[in-house]
């Protein structure tokens, strides 16, 4: 696995029981909430990948995030700065999350994403919503 170009995304992970850990990839415009979501996210006992950018290559039929050297083991938090983060290495990604502003549909198509080749299911969603972290817990448990 050779990592390509980074991706402007953050990416969180969860264990999940008989499957191992499985992480999120979160992306949106600037100032969707990226951050902010994964750090609620790891308040709940996830684990930070990547915050910002982070390099997704796929193999055997998944695909993988780990974050590039520079920012690994750091996030930005915004009002406070760059603060350090226990963070996974290498994780497999199952969900996409796509933060947009405003209301969400309420029972919305089942969607994809072509990652590097790999579909990845799309959860939409504001991330600013209270129940945003539940939401991605449970997208990411019906996969």
């Amino acid at each position: 696995m050779s990592p390509r170009q980074p991706l402007h995304a953050t990416v969180a992970a969860r264990w999940t029981s008989g499957l191992g850990w499985r992480a999120a990839l979160i992306s949106g415009p600037p100032g969707a909430g990226k951050s902010d979501l994964a750090l609620r996210l790891i308040g709940r006992g996830w684990r930070l990948v990547a915050d910002d950018y982070v390099h997704v290559t796929a193999s055997g039929g998944a695909l993988y995030a780990v974050a590039p050297d520079t920012i690994a083991g750091r996030m930005e938090v915004r009002a406070v700065g760059v603060a350090p983060a226990w963070a996974r290495g290498v994780t497999r990604l199952s969900l996409a999350v796509d933060l947009i502003e405003g209301a969400v549909e309420r029972l919305p198509e089942p969607e994809t994403r072509l990652v590097e080749g790999v579909a990845l299911p799309v959860l939409r969603l504001n991330g600013f919503e209270a129940s945003a972290v539940e939401k991605v817990a449970a997208a990411l448990a019906r996969l």
